[in-house]
């Protein structure tokens, strides 16, 4: 069989019932990740996500550790993941305390903790390769993620986590919201804005403790934040955002999950990362609201829109015309003849923008305070801004027909 093959086996739920349950996990871990990363990106806490995926590394080690201790291997799943839930519970709450009782400021604890967690994490992991009890074999993939060899019930417990922090996020969706946006406000409301920040912070901390089997403490930022940056190129409602996110996210997991089933050799963690980040650049260059190439197209299209009414007006006041673009537009909206002599409906086109152009001085001269004026820029229709009986009145008023035409 190709690897095409393979991808369609594992999309389709029938590479076997153990890679279905890493799909449909992956999938569920990425839309959870969406949704709670928006609400972290929105009130612009992306760095401590950081610091509290860096956190959980000491407490995976420490929690191997006491599994040994206790006459175990050290490998149940659901330990570990104790073990590193209680490790960057502490880090978050670290990093709350020194950014609130001390002059540093919130990155500076950050960065102190990330650090400190991070490299007492390497240290622990480097001591237990020396052991000679318990399954430490394999434990490093928790940095980077791993899903080769899991288990069926450790890829149950991930789905089921996953899904449970999914009915979490749909739970605190609109504390999350006022606080993200205006946390005074929030606040008169009877919302607890430190509460309702540390919820968030508890948000990215369930998922990095989840996605740690599949993603890896290193990458799961990636997967919170990704996401969310690339359903904010889509709207700028939140529950759309919220919705694009989790849509993006459980996309890039479940599609990451079934491209490295491909392949042993390919790493699902990094797979499914990238497999997101291919998603937020199709939304930087082609989204309709934010997109590069978008943006392009309307200033180009906004570019030719004043070129034509420059012609436009210089055609009915016969003035000669040398921009080149220009003469480009109005010949191609068949506005001019080759040799730059005015059509007939280049002529009416001519009439009517000097028409709009007389009309729009009358108004400004009498209506200066009228709110229309501000969305006039000059190239949308006059129809667009004012009513017909409003432009039969301006038309009235109107020194003479001649001296617009």
């Amino acid at each position: 069989m190709t690897p095409f093959d393979h991808f369609l086996e594992a999309l389709t739920l029938q590479g076997g019932y153990n890679s279905a349950l890493v799909a449909i996990g992956a999938g569920l871990l990425g839309a959870a990740a969406g949704g709670a990363g928006t609400f972290i990106f929105l009130r612009r806490r992306a760095l401590i996500s950081d610091a509290v995926s860096h956190s959980t590394l000491p407490g995976v080690c420490l929690a191997f550790l006491a599994m040994v201790a206790l006459g175990g291997d050290g490998r149940w799943l659901p330990g570990l993941l104790l073990g590193s839930a209680l490790s960057s519970l502490v880090g978050l709450l670290m990093v709350e305390w020194i950014a609130r009782r001390t002059r540093l400021s919130e990155d500076a604890a950050i960065g102190a903790v990330l650090s400190v967690f991070f490299g007492l994490g390497i240290v622990l992991l480097t001591v237990i390769q020396t052991l000679s009890t318990g399954r430490q074999a394999g434990l490093q993939t928790f940095l980077l993620g791993s899903t080769a060899g899991m288990l069926t019930s450790e890829a149950v417990t991930i789905a089921v986590a996953a899904a449970l922090l999914a009915v979490l996020v749909f739970v605190l969706r609109r504390p999350l919201t006022l606080v993200a946006f205006d946390p005074d406000f929030a606040a008169a409301t009877g919302v607890n804005v430190r509460h309702t920040d540390l919820a968030a912070m508890g948000l990215a901390l369930l998922v990095t403790v989840i996605g740690l089997k599949v993603v890896g403490l290193i990458l799961v930022v990636a997967l919170l934040i990704i996401p969310a940056v690339t359903a904010r190129f889509w709207t700028d409602q939140v529950s759309r955002m919220v919705l694009l996110a989790v849509l993006f996210g459980g996309a890039a997991g479940y599609l990451g999950a079934a491209v490295s089933a491909t392949a042993a050799a390919l790493p699902t963690g990094p797979i499914i990362v990238l497999t997101a980040f291919a998603g937020f650049l199709v939304s930087a260059l082609f989204s309709p609201v934010r997109g590069v190439v978008s943006a392009a197209l309307r200033r180009r299209r906004f570019q030719r829109q004043v070129h034509r009414r420059q012609g436009l007006l210089a055609l009915v006041r016969g003035e000669p015309i040398y921009d080149g673009l220009t003469l480009q537009v109005l010949r191609r909206d068949g506005l001019i003849r080759r040799d730059g002599v005015a059509t007939l409906e280049g002529r009416a086109a001519a009439a009517k923008a000097a028409l709009d152009e007389a009309r729009w001085s009358l108004v400004r001269s009498e209506r200066a305070d009228d709110p229309v004026l501000e969305r006039y820029d000059g190239l949308t229709p006059l129809e667009d801004l004012l009513t017909a009986d409003e432009i039969a009145e301006v038309d009235r008023r109107l020194p003479s027909p001649e001296g617009v035409a």
